[in-house]
């Protein structure tokens, strides 16, 4: 690893000086000539029959340029697959939860949109609604979707046979239940989008997303329009986390607007929009029935998770699997049945995020704890004993290649001093440990690989084209770090073209863990076809083989003597006067199996590599208050290879911030009736900076065969396992299992006096 000269070395983020300076622009920052100003008229019902929107009052408004109501619509409905289609952009029969899109204006100011609409006058059917998913399983009610029997949007069930068996030669069988409540991804950006059709009436759109191309799509089929003339324009994106990985409404309803005004139309939503419009993180009911021999080997596993959707479909079928597919990934389970149900309810759209699975990873890790308590086996040493090895396959058939689980968990053992520690802690102070796996991507069709595109400019530096967004997570500084590498040029020297559909081929998007894997390989693979060509001139110049020439530092030079060199900038210029330009493409298309599908057939190979991590928690618990102070966290990740250091600890810190801190301590939605009561800062407590305990931050390399440079997805298996850690640590501090999550005051006063009776 040595030999890499700009790869593998800590540096700041190509982007950080623009956010840092208030230069960087994000969509609520774009102002275009004439651009009015959009606003959606939302259900104030949970349920209700839409029977008539009057539309009179709001247009006769002065400056008010438009409404648009779902008339206007030809009934289109969105959804990630064909059989999740069942959501309108605008809704035309009925609403389905407090805040569902009924209507949009464009006016020529915020006042006047806003005036708008209170202008219209929608004339509802109130219906029976229903919150709870076991409720509306059994509800006798009106379905929320008619053609979904039982409420149940999704239904996945794995089963790799011989359960029952090997629950029949279990040394020791336990089951447990484990809930949590909803959660928001509270983006420090709220969602904005701008909109317009330009002179060749082609769709040009802004606004934050997980994979521009996931965008494009939707909307040219929205709008019968061919796939070139639906452009989405590359902007600043703050944070997504799962939560923007596919269309959303305000894109139709904007896009709508600037057609009939022919003007540009920006929405952007409040706080309180952001929270209920966009997506939101899956209550679970969780059952683990847990079977192992007398050593704490799994042997077999039946699980079965209830999981609130909302009133819509989104990413159903993969937000179903993912908290299964990534404790499946983590542990050797032996056999496993699981059936996850995702269930309609009267509540906002649940979709992918982030720290997948509260109420499954955190339980099933409970669990095992419970499990090593009554075996007598200390909580690391269960691990080890179940954890992943490299050259296995998963219980649904993914090949693992690399794989560090284990040294994850000694080096954060080790750093955090867990072995002295356990079991010899004062009185509520405790300390615990959680594993957990992500996948780097899964199968996604003809989106699955990406293609870039380089060409070198005439002064020697080079502009990269990429598909890859950046999130906020680095994405930026990956591609131009990997394309310093491998073109022998300094990260200054690369300018970077990427999220933007009209100048770069198809990308899966972040959203799939694969922005490194497959996005950063293409560059890679792009790079080092433009090396070639370079190397090509520079042999003739140097009067060398190809083979025996090196790249470095704006140079190209002879191995053996790299005194024998010339400068990047004079072999271009060469090239071009004798008429051949120098600019190359690559791409890359992970192997994984096409005929897996999340619901018909939930088998194969899932993707070609997998991360793990874990966390370990040191707590503190007040037992008057409830209180919980976390002293310190060590988190450890498998990365593959840590193309930058220190954007990577800059993400395991921001996982445990989302998946341990807030996640497990704070973070929760509470209702009334339907209605989001919390959906602001002010009563949806985020951690903050000062919040956050003393972090150890260690980075694991297995270098991983297929990855370039042997990366892959580097951040959330911390997230995921933090939530694990930090219930442990306090299950451990106050001597109570826990099984409600998050970790509020009330659940562990209520606890402790429950151990106390």
């Amino acid at each position: 690893m040595s030999d890499y000269t700009i790869v593998g070395k800590r540096m700041p983020r190509v982007d950080s000086r623009a956010k840092v300076m208030g230069k960087a622009k994000f969509t609520a920052d774009l102002k275009l000539p004439g651009m009015l100003v959009g606003k959606i008229k939302r259900s104030p019902y949970a349920h209700a029959r839409i029977l008539n929107i009057d539309i009179s009052k709001a247009m006769a408004l002065p400056g008010v340029k438009a409404v648009v109501t779902g008339k206007d619509t030809q009934g289109v409905k969105w959804g990630v697959f064909a059989y999740t289609r069942d959501q309108q952009f605008i809704q035309t029969e009925k609403a389905r939860y407090i805040g569902d899109e009924v209507a949009g204006v464009a006016a020529v100011d915020e006042e006047t949109a806003l005036k708008a609409l209170d202008l219209l006058d929608v004339t509802y059917e109130e219906l029976p609604p229903v919150f709870d998913p076991m409720e509306a399983m059994a509800s006798q009610t009106e379905l929320i979707h008619e053609a979904f029997p039982n409420n149940i949007n999704i239904h996945v069930n794995i089963d790799t046979g011989n359960v029952d068996e090997n629950f029949s030669k279990a040394y020791y069988i336990r089951e447990d239940t484990f809930v949590a409540s909803e959660e928001s991804y509270f983006q420090a950006e709220p969602y904005a989008v701008v909109a317009q059709f330009d002179h060749e009436d082609c769709l040009e759109v802004w606004c934050p997303n997980g994979g521009p191309h996931m965008k494009s799509k939707p909307l040219s089929n929205a709008f019968k329009l061919p796939l070139h003339k639906v452009k989405i324009k590359k902007i600043t994106i703050g944070g997504a986390f799962g939560g923007r990985s596919e269309i959303c409404p305000a894109d139709y309803i904007c896009a709508l607007l600037a057609k009939k005004t022919n003007k540009p139309v920006k929405i952007e939503f409040t706080r309180e929009e952001n929270t209920i419009g966009t997506r939101q993180g899956h209550a679970m009911i969780t059952t683990h029935k847990t079977g192992v021999d007398d050593k704490g080997q799994v042997l077999a596993r039946e699980t079965t998770c209830y999981m609130d959707g909302g009133a819509y479909s989104s990413t159903g079928p993969i937000a179903t699997s993912v908290p299964f597919l990534s404790m499946e990934q983590a542990y050797r389970i032996g056999s496993v049945r699981y059936n996850g149900y995702r269930i309609y309810t009267n509540k906002p759209i649940r979709g992918m995020i982030r720290t997948h699975g509260r109420g499954f990873a955190a339980g099933l890790d409970t669990q095992l704890d419970m499990i090593a308590d009554h075996l007598g086996i200390d909580p690391v040493e269960m691990r080890l004993r179940n954890s992943r090895q490299p050259g296995e396959y998963t219980s649904t058939k993914s090949y693992v290649d690399s794989c560090a689980m284990d040294e994850t968990i000694l080096k954060a053992v080790k750093k955090s001093e867990f072995k002295e520690k356990w079991g010899k802690l004062p009185p509520f102070h405790g300390i615990g440990i959680g594993t957990n796996s992500v996948q780097t991507g899964f199968p996604m069709g003809i989106r699955g690989g990406s293609q870039s595109f380089i060409k070198f400019n005439e002064d020697g530096e080079a502009t990269v084209m990429s598909g890859v967004v950046d999130n906020g997570q680095g994405n930026d500084n990956m591609l131009v770090q990997i394309a310093a590498e491998e073109l022998g040029l300094l990260p200054e020297d690369i300018h970077l073209v990427s999220a933007d559909t009209e100048t770069t081929s198809s990308d899966p998007g972040s959203y799939s863990q694969v922005s490194t894997f497959v996005g950063g390989q293409a560059v890679k693979n792009a790079a080092a076809n433009c090396r070639k060509k370079l190397f090509a001139v520079a042999s003739k110049i140097l009067k060398q083989d190809p083979e025996n020439l090196a790249a470095k530092n704006r140079f190209i030079f002879v191995k053996d003597d790299p005194e024998k060199s010339v400068s990047i900038k004079k072999v271009v210029r060469i090239s071009l006067l004798n008429f051949t330009s120098v600019n190359a493409e690559g791409g890359y298309w992970p192997k994984v199996d096409m005929k897996r599908e999340w619901v018909k057939n939930p088998y194969g190979q899932m993707c070609e590599a997998f991360s793990f991590g874990t966390t370990i928690a040191e707590v503190k618990v007040d037992p008057d208050t409830g209180q919980v102070e976390v002293i310190e966290v060590t988190a450890a990740q498998d990365v593959g290879y840590a193309i930058n250091p220190l954007v990577l600890e800059g993400q395991f810190e921001g996982a445990l911030t989302m998946g341990g801190q807030g996640g497990m301590l704070t973070e929760y939605h509470e209702w009334k009736d339907g209605r989001c009561i919390n959906p602001t800062m002010l009563d949806y407590k985020l951690p903050l900076a000062c919040d956050m305990p003393k972090i150890n931050n260690i980075i694991v390399e297995s270098i991983d065969p297929k990855g370039p440079y042997g990366a892959k997805e580097a951040g959330m298996s911390i997230a995921m396992s933090a939530a694990q850690a930090y219930s442990a640590a306090v299950s451990n501090a106050i001597g109570v299992y826990m099984d409600s999550f998050p970790l509020t005051p009330d659940k562990i006063l209520a606890a402790i006096k429950g151990k106390k009776q």
